[in-house]
């Protein structure tokens, strides 16, 4: 990190989460060098939400700086990790950063062999892709996993993002993954039956009138479960 602790940002992958991490981090006051993109969604995020920032190629992202941002599907971050390892493009001390649920810092092994350092962060939150989610970052939990010289740091970026830091173990992370999947699962299928039954009987804006009892329902559930998990351990 440099003397006044701001960075140069680079970030591969412009879908909804990378360009809203990137304004976080801006935000803070961190410099953002470059983002890559190749679609022209990725461009219109990135012009909205990195106003300035160039759209670059990954090779130069990574040459340009400090510490990279990975925010690219889960299924294409070993491969990404790797073939930049094989070009030689990771460099020593660079912070690497993913922010796919499902792995911890073992994907980022070719990257580490290099002399970089690993982190992995992931929001636990919907993303839009817009400065919506600059709010709703500020409601929300970010996974942290890193080895423990350097967890501060990954802590210490949720912060400055607006979220608060919850450490997840190496070896947790797939359960981790688990569990933000079920939630989204509700999301993504019960609420949406749900939406579809009111709009075949003809209720207009059915996500409106369910809203409420969505959120107070959600709410409910995370309360109850949170006082069996503090009456039991080992839940």
């Amino acid at each position: 990190m440099s003397r006044s602790g701001r960075l140069g940002i680079g970030i591969v992958g412009a879908g909804r989460v990378g360009p809203v991490l990137g304004a976080a981090l801006g935000g803070a006051g961190h410099a953002i060098v470059g983002i890559s993109t190749v679609s022209a969604d990725g461009r219109e995020r990135a012009d909205a939400l990195l106003p300035g920032v160039p759209v670059l190629t990954v090779p130069d992202v990574v040459e340009r700086a400090e510490l990279v941002l990975l925010a690219v599907p889960a299924d294409e971050l070993p491969a990404l990790v790797a073939g930049l390892a094989a070009t030689g493009a990771w460099q020593p001390g660079q912070l690497v950063v993913h922010t796919a649920a499902e792995y911890g810092v073992d994907v980022l092994a070719p990257a580490a062999r290099a002399g970089a350092i690993p982190l992995a962060l992931h929001p636990a939150m919907a993303f839009t892709g817009t400065s919506l989610d600059l709010a709703r970052l500020q409601e929300s939990w970010c996974a942290v996993t890193a080895a423990a010289p350097v967890l501060p740091i990954g802590q210490a970026l949720v912060v400055e993002m607006g979220a608060e830091p919850v450490v997840i173990a190496e070896t947790d992370r797939a359960a981790y993954a688990e569990a933000i999947a079920a939630v989204r699962g509700i999301a993504s299928h019960v609420v949406g039956d749900a939406v579809a039954r009111l709009a075949t009987i003809g209720v207009e804006r059915p996500g409106r009138v369910l809203g409420a009892l969505a959120r107070s329902a959600v709410e409910d559930a995370l309360a109850a479960a949170g006082a069996e998990a503090r009456a039991d351990p080992s839940v």
